[in-house]
């Protein structure tokens, strides 16, 4: 027994040495399988915290890169449909709907790779190549021009899940594949079309009262105009002093059923995209500005905090090695705190003989 446990660490170092240079590919390039790049791969292991913020940062460019983008309209076969997407080398995400459902997909290097695997065999490429292959193969689609005739769209629902197939051809192969949406969560219709449509509403509302402000300031001139003794050329350019009230009334009565059609969702797409698309920009920007506030009052929070302890105890003795500058630096750094990195970074404030924090 005793004589098999090292050939049983050697596998087990083995198998966890695949699945860390599988897992870090996409940040720190092809890992080769020689024996001393085996043995130099753990020089490249971040701690846990790092991984999910750099996780974390994928998955959030991706979602502030979806919001900004514009609806398209599809036609495939008989289905209807809204669509947007956005699509890095990091992974993409889709968001589609009939206006009765809205459903999504978000991904990230490791799912494509996976999927590639499955559905071409033949095909050996990085997960960036794929994501490159896809957003030129969407980008037609969802900007109205028209796509290679060897590219194919159709969509299948299956219970709840809706299914975007692409046929197509890489490297002179065929090419197939699927984007597998689920039903989108509430937070994530409110994010995209709930929040967006109120936010154009309001912003209409004010560029009709602006137009309305501006009709009265011309009949006022025009006033002034006939005051002074002015007379049009042209009896058929006469018009009536502006009344906002009447002219609510009459297009709630004449134009509101026909402006309102929404249908398949096309009218929306041709003619309100600019607005849409400048609307969530200013909810990113926002968001982005709510987030640098929260950070500042953190870090006003704890140097306010920090120096009211430093004034409630100014007469303890000076300790050697203050735990303020520790924390700092880890602040920067996450580091393991069980491991040879931080004595290393302990002894630095050591030699440095930095005053402490009760000095």
């Amino acid at each position: 027994m005793d004589s098999a446990q090292p050939g049983i660490w050697a596998g087990l170092q083995e198998w966890a040495g695949l699945r860390v240079r599988s897992a870090l590919r996409p940040h720190f390039g092809v890992l080769g399988a020689n024996s001393s790049e085996r043995c130099d791969w753990t020089h490249h292991l971040p701690t846990t915290p790092w991984l999910l913020q750099i996780s974390h940062h994928i998955m959030e460019e991706l979602e502030q890169g979806l919001l900004m983008q514009p609806w398209a309209w599809l036609q495939l076969a008989e289905n209807s449909l809204l669509a947007k997407a956005y699509i890095t080398k990091q992974g993409y995400t889709l968001l589609v709907s009939d206006l009765q459902q809205v459903w999504h997909e978000q991904v990230d290097t490791s799912v494509v790779s996976q999927r590639a695997k499955e559905l071409n065999k033949r095909l050996t490429a990085p997960p960036a190549a794929f994501l490159c292959h896809l957003d030129n193969l969407l980008r037609p689609l969802l900007k109205n021009i028209a796509h290679p005739s060897e590219a194919t769209f159709s969509c299948d629902r299956v219970a709840e899940a809706l299914i975007l197939r692409v046929r197509s051809e890489l490297s002179g192969l065929p090419f197939y594949w699927n984007f597998h949406c689920i039903l989108a969560s509430p937070s994530l219709v409110s994010q995209h079309l709930i929040r967006p449509l109120m936010g154009m509403s309001l912003a209409l509302q004010c560029h009709v009262k602006e137009l309305s402000t501006l009709l009265r300031m011309k009949d006022l001139e025009i006033q002034d105009y006939q005051e002074s003794g002015a007379m049009l050329s042209r009896g058929r350019l006469k018009t009536e002093p502006f009344e906002e009230n009447a002219f609510l009334e009459q297009f709630m009565v004449e134009k509101l059923p026909e402006a309102c059609r929404v249908g398949n969702g096309r009218p929306f797409v041709m003619h309100l995209q600019s607005l849409y698309v400048a609307v969530t920009k200013q909810e990113v920007q926002m968001g982005q500005k709510h987030q640098d506030t929260v950070s500042g009052d953190a870090h006003t929070s704890s140097s306010t905090s920090l120096q009211a302890t430093d004034n409630q105890l100014p007469s303890q003795p000076e300790q050697p090695v203050s735990s303020a500058p520790a924390l700092s630096v880890l602040e920067k750094e996450p580091l393991d705190t069980s491991g040879p990195m931080q004595r290393t970074q302990l002894s630095k404030v050591k030699r440095k003989k930095p005053r402490g924090l009760f000095s």
